[in-house]
């Protein structure tokens, strides 16, 4: 059984396209524009097969529970260490420590003005569309060249780029939400917390609607 996209994609999306070993946090993905393809490695927790690195006679499942990135150094060492070296209880530790980590980026972003606090999230908004523009459906690549794997390029920078940074911009904004001071700039950032959330939700299950980015945030937001 292989590990189904749904479940790659919220492994990728959780860990932020970086290796979840302590320390490392490596970018598993900044070669793909170089030379289309991705470094990064989905390590089964317990291992799929009983002869697989912390096996068990029944295997390991596929499902996300089971799965951590890993670049591929850490991924051959933890496998190739003595039996007991990195158990499982180890290997979860890591991931969960490394997922919270990523969905916390920017929770500690505290700025004196609200021109600091929009730039900083102007910034990120500018990264987005960035993506968006080199990657996304309309880009020059996917127009050029329909049958590249620029399709394949944009479902990765969405879960490893777009969705981190919405979750960085919320973070920040909340660290900062005394310097929200209009009714309009509050519903503007409630507007794009419900977007953000929708939007991750149909990236990783591909829901049939969901609210798109809210202009309005756009306007108050843009550097």
């Amino acid at each position: 059984m292989s590990i189904a996209v749904v479940d790659t994609k919220i492994l990728w999306g959780r860990a932020g396209g970086r290796c979840s070993k302590p320390g490392c946090g490596l970018d598993l993905t900044a070669v793909l524009e170089a030379g289309n393809y991705i470094v990064g490695e989905m390590a089964h927790v317990i291992g799929n097969k009983p002869t697989a690195a912390r096996g068990v006679p029944e295997g390991g499942s596929d499902r996300y529970e089971n799965l951590i990135l890993l670049c591929p150094t850490h991924h051959t060492h933890i496998d190739k260490a003595p039996q007991g070296t990195y158990p499982v209880e180890v290997l979860h530790q890591w991931k969960s420590q490394h997922e919270a980590k990523i969905r916390s980026v920017g929770s500690d972003e505290v700025y004196e003005t609200f021109d600091r606090l929009r730039f900083a999230v102007g910034r990120i908004l500018v990264a987005n569309k960035n993506v968006f523009d080199f990657f996304g459906p309309h880009s020059a690549i996917a127009q050029d060249n329909p049958e590249s794997n620029a399709y394949l390029i944009w479902e990765l920078r969405r879960v490893d780029r777009i969705l981190p940074n919405n979750q960085k911009i919320l973070n920040i904004i909340d660290a900062n939400s005394n310097l929200l001071e209009s009714a309009i700039e509050i519903s503007a950032v409630e507007k794009f917390r419900i977007h953000a959330e929708s939007y991750e939700r149909h990236v990783y299950y591909r829901i049939d609607s969901y609210p798109l980015f809210p202009q309005d945030f756009a306007e108050i937001f843009s550097i």
